[in-house]
């Protein structure tokens, strides 16, 4: 018993590490000050229909603990697709989940993450992106291009630290709907969930 919480204690320590030298090394492609908690990881997983036959989209999966979340959720790690940015993040998340299917790029080309994956449609996209460091512009370029590639009323999820949506309602062919706060989280979070008009 000691032995397998020293494993899990070496590797949540390993995931901060990544973490802290991912943020150091390219701040803009990392969204946060803390990694995800398993909390918000497992809220943010909740959105998927197991049921719907199609695959999920992840876009930056970090140091994987909402890739984790949506794999124990009960997706198969073959029906995961997770676009990661930062070339530092992939070989860890590669060997931690060897069966995901790993996509390093830009999650805003969405045309490219269809080519790559060869996939052209999605249950869903669940988000870590920190879009508030973008251009609004851009966000709800990016928000208006996934929903077309999941079937219309499905969700794309995103969390933000502020108080209102990331991408702003009203700009867009698309609603804005809170999803919750996760106070067990570093620090507390909001969800919200984007789905076409």
């Amino acid at each position: 018993m000691a032995v397998k919480l020293t494993k899990k204690l070496a590797k949540k320590f390993q995931n901060e590490i990544r973490f802290i030298k991912g943020l150091v090394d390219q701040p803009k492609s990392v969204g946060a000050i803390f990694p995800t908690s398993s909390f918000m990881a497992k809220r943010m997983a909740s959105i998927v229909n197991l049921h719907s036959g199609l695959p999920v989209l992840e876009l930056g999966p970090g140091t994987g603990v909402i890739t984790k979340a949506i794999v124990e959720y009960g997706v198969a790690p073959e029906d995961l697709h997770a676009v990661e940015f930062s070339e530092s993040f992939l070989p860890y998340l590669r060997a931690d989940y060897p069966r995901v299917n790993f996509i390093q790029g830009d999650a805003f080309d969405v045309d490219a993450i269809r080519e790559k994956s060869g996939i052209e449609r999605f249950d869903c996209v669940i988000s870590a992106l920190p879009l508030l460091n973008f251009p609004s512009s851009k966000r709800v370029k990016l928000i208006e291009d996934l929903l077309e590639i999941i079937p219309d009323g499905r969700p794309v999820i995103q969390f933000s630290y502020g108080p209102l949506s990331p991408v702003v309602a009203g700009a867009g062919n698309y609603n804005v709907e809170h999803f919750g706060w996760v106070a067990r989280n570093l620090p507390p979070a909001q969800l919200w969930v984007y789905r076409k008009r």
